[in-house]
């Protein structure tokens, strides 16, 4: 169905999964002699400027679910890329370091992930490029309140110990908001 078919191309939900895609599969033919997905890179970057930081605190930064995330870091930890030591304070977190082999990797893989970049923009002329990408950022920022996992950059410790008190929400967001609309909170 032709109709049916442009209707998805005015959706811009849609079009952002494509480009997702997309990102992804440029970033993987990229990087295929690393064997390293792009998640996994971003993870390798935020270890790499904040060496220590916990697992949370790595979701927080990459904006990634907590709940899959124990899945990336056992894979870089199989793959020698990291190493996990119990935290100074406490000894139930696991504090994330990277390894001499998980630097080399970054080292080496950095030519390879700006190639992969450049070509999810490929298309567009330059001035387009700097265009879309002052929207996309502002899009992103705009709408990361939305996201099943947030970026948070600057979460204190004492930030993530109060959320982690908090009662757990729930029910769609859109319905949350109208209740407290209503009850005027």
């Amino acid at each position: 169905m032709p109709s049916e078919h442009n209707r998805l191309l005015d959706m811009p939900g849609h079009l952002v999964r494509r480009l997702q895609q997309i990102s992804v599969a440029l970033f993987m033919e990229q990087a295929r002699d690393f064997d390293i997905t792009p998640v996994q890179y971003a993870a390798l970057v935020a270890i790499e400027k904040r060496p220590g930081l916990d697992q949370t605190a790595l979701c927080n930064i990459i904006a990634f679910d907590r709940s899959t995330i124990g899945d990336v870091v056992g894979r870089l930890e199989r793959k020698k890329l990291i190493r996990r030591m119990s935290g100074a304070v406490d000894r139930r977190t696991k504090a994330l370091y990277l390894t001499s082999v998980g630097r080399r990797l970054l080292r080496q893989i950095e030519p390879v992930v700006q190639s992969a970049q450049s070509l999810i923009l490929a298309p567009l002329r330059a001035s387009e490029r700097n265009a879309f990408m002052q929207m996309l950022r502002h899009l992103v920022h705009l709408n990361n309140g939305h996201s099943r996992a947030p970026q948070r950059l600057k979460e204190t410790r004492s930030n993530r110990a109060a959320r982690e008190r908090a009662p757990r929400r729930r029910g769609p967001r859109r319905w949350r908001r109208q209740t407290v609309r209503r009850e005027g909170r």
